[in-house]
């Protein structure tokens, strides 16, 4: 059986993550220009209450998976909330646990902290992590709308 191992970034992780997440937005049909992701990259390391964290899935040492998450502020609470922002699994790695072991370690990360919202939003069309979420999460009914 295969051993799947969660834990957060490392600097000796940017080559696997960029390829990662290049892949990520890749799926999005997007991309990001070179300076987004070297700040991102640093950001990820930075010791800020809200800074984004991130972890990296490594299935049988190989990385299949990351997620990124931060800290913010909320008028609804005295405590912040989480929002887990990027997850993604390689594709040859689905259905392994990868996205799941994910969620649960950015809840761990946030529960430590002592927070218990953990929220994400996809996209309608995304099937595939959409039936992982609807079993590891509650849907809220909440529609998501940008000012660009």
């Amino acid at each position: 059986m295969a051993k799947l191992d969660i834990r957060p970034l490392a600097q000796s992780d940017h080559a696997q993550w960029r390829r990662l997440w290049t892949d990520y937005l890749a799926f999005y049909k997007t991309t990001v220009p070179e300076d987004v992701y070297a700040t991102t990259w640093t950001r990820l390391f930075d010791a800020g209450e809200f800074e984004p964290k991130g972890f990296i899935a490594l299935l049988d040492g190989q990385a299949v998976g990351l997620v990124h998450y931060l800290y913010h502020r909320s008028c609804w609470a005295t405590v912040n909330n989480c929002y887990l922002q990027d997850l993604y699994s390689d594709c040859a790695a689905r259905g392994a646990g990868v996205g799941s072991a994910l969620i649960e370690a950015v809840r761990d990360a946030a529960a430590t902290r002592g927070v218990g919202n953990v929220y994400w939003m996809t996209h309608e069309t995304n099937a595939t992590a959409r039936s992982l979420y609807d079993k590891v999460a509650r849907r809220t009914g909440f529609i998501e709308y940008d000012l660009l």
